[in-house]
């Protein structure tokens, strides 16, 4: 059973110092978009200080060193998304929970997820670095970029466990209503890396080098410092002593749900790395403008995919507390929330298309901005599709049907690169452009009708 007796503890009363924002009663619209609004700026910060690299590596170290740290980004997301996948699993969990007011549970939960993400935390990081050479072949990066990545890639490899504690303990937070800690230790974070950004690129003249480290060192401020402040001031989030004790119920349910998250998030982020290697084999040039050009797309339609984590957690705290009402009024005001937004930004990008890529590139490099134009018009017509597949990807989290989601990116990342790889050598990189959007509609109209077919099993029963 989901429910239990709730502890006059748990969740944090009205009086309780976690300013948390109830997503099983009050008004849905309005609840739902203050929670996501610390999400989607925190968010924001994230890809700021990314952009910030990305500004100063074009600027002051020229289009091979902006080649070698985009390609590097590209890996790294999909590094790290194995971890993330894990803590949004764990988090999903959480929420239901929590929820359902189950604190004991709860507490077994948080201290079984810590453990096993942090031992997979620390395999990721020793095989990074043993992997670091074959990791370079398989990215097939040109002779000029490839010593580049190979002194980016081994310094920003040293954050990979610091990765791990800030979305553990940001999921964790976020899974009981709390989404404004995050986000201020994410703002430091980025104004810190922006302030070394400069310092120890264009003061200490440590190169790509010392892009990598700036970004190690603000994102070990915000992993460490909001461990730190969630075990400070939250007594609830605690690790209590009898939590400590093996629970191999408790650890399948943790490793089963999060492994599907994770594959999921992997299944994402793989795709775009095969992707990304395609993109390398026409040169630095193209490099360059889909370095650029992937920062700009992943800054606009990152607040919609940060609305998808928000109701996520409101779908799976409601799941806990078994208000199906609520979740399919909940369904109805995201879908409008995101599809409003989405029409915004895809506006926007289409207009400021040529003016945002000069941002990173030298106007006069016109042939590189051209590619990265080409590429932003192309995504920027299509966000409603990647905004919907949020929204599903957070649905079938929530509801206990992680697989589905697995489905769905399967179905998306899968038409990608095999659209691309069969339209690049016909069309060049324009067919690398258009598998994306493809991918999205197709994975959006799998998961709609499988909610048509199955909506009556998927909600619970109405207490």
């Amino acid at each position: 059973m989901i429910r239990s007796a709730r502890s006059p503890k748990f969740p944090a009363e009205r009086d309780d110092p976690m300013h948390t924002v109830s997503l099983t009663s009050g008004p849905i619209s309005k609840n739902l978009l203050l929670f996501a609004a610390p999400l989607m700026a925190g968010n924001l910060l994230q890809q700021l200080y990314n952009i910030a690299d990305t500004v100063i590596v074009g600027r002051f170290l020229g289009a091979d060193a902006l080649a070698a740290v985009g390609s590097s980004y590209t890996l790294m997301t999909f590094l790290t998304s194995i971890l993330l996948g894990m803590c949004m699993g764990s988090g999903a969990v959480f929420s239901v929970y929590f929820g359902a007011g189950n604190q004991p549970r709860f507490q077994s939960c948080i201290v079984h997820a810590f453990v096993l993400i942090a031992l997979l935390a620390l395999a990721l990081t020793l095989l990074s670095f043993a992997l670091l050479e074959p990791i370079l072949q398989f990215m097939r990066a040109p002779a000029a970029v490839a010593p580049l990545m190979r002194t980016y890639l081994w310094a920003i490899f040293w954050g990979i466990p610091v990765v791990f504690l800030y979305n553990y303990f940001a999921s964790l937070l976020r899974a009981v209503g709390n989404s404004l800690a995050p986000l201020l230790f994410l703002g430091v974070s980025a104004v810190l890396n922006i302030g070394l950004d400069l310092f120890c690129v264009l003061v200490l003249r440590w190169g790509v080098a010392g892009a990598a480290w700036a970004t190690v060192f603000s994102q070990a401020v915000s992993g460490v410092g909001l461990a730190l402040y969630a075990f400070a001031r939250f007594p609830q989030l605690r690790f209590h002593v009898r939590a400590l004790r093996l629970d191999r119920s408790v650890l399948q349910e943790i490793a089963s749900f999060s492994f599907l998250t994770c594959v999921q998030q992997s299944i994402m982020n793989f795709g775009i790395l095969l992707v990304q290697g395609l993109v390398n084999s026409f040169g630095a040039g193209v490099m360059a403008a889909f370095a650029a050009a992937v920062k700009i797309d992943s800054f606009a339609y990152m607040p919609v995919q940060d609305f998808g984590n928000a109701f996520s957690t409101f779908v799976a705290q409601n799941y806990g507390a078994q208000q199906s009402s609520r979740i399919r009024q909940g369904i109805r005001s995201a879908v409008c929330c995101a599809m409003l937004f989405c029409i915004a930004v895809s506006l926007a990008v289409c207009v400021f298309a040529r003016p945002l890529m000069g941002i990173f590139i030298d106007p006069a490099q016109t042939t590189i901005i051209d590619t990265g134009v080409q590429y932003l018009r192309v995504e920027g017509l299509c966000y409603c599709g990647i905004g919907l597949l949020f929204l599903l990807y957070g649905f079938y989290r929530a509801v206990r049907r992680p697989a589905m989601s697995v489905v769905l990116t399967v179905a998306s990342l899968g038409t990608r690169v095999a659209l691309a790889y069969l339209l690049a050598p016909v069309v060049g990189v324009i067919g690398i452009w258009l598998s994306v959007p493809i991918g999205w509609l197709l994975a959006d109209l799998i998961g709609a009708l499988y909610y048509k077919q199955h909506r009556s099993n998927l909600l619970p029963t109405e207490q």
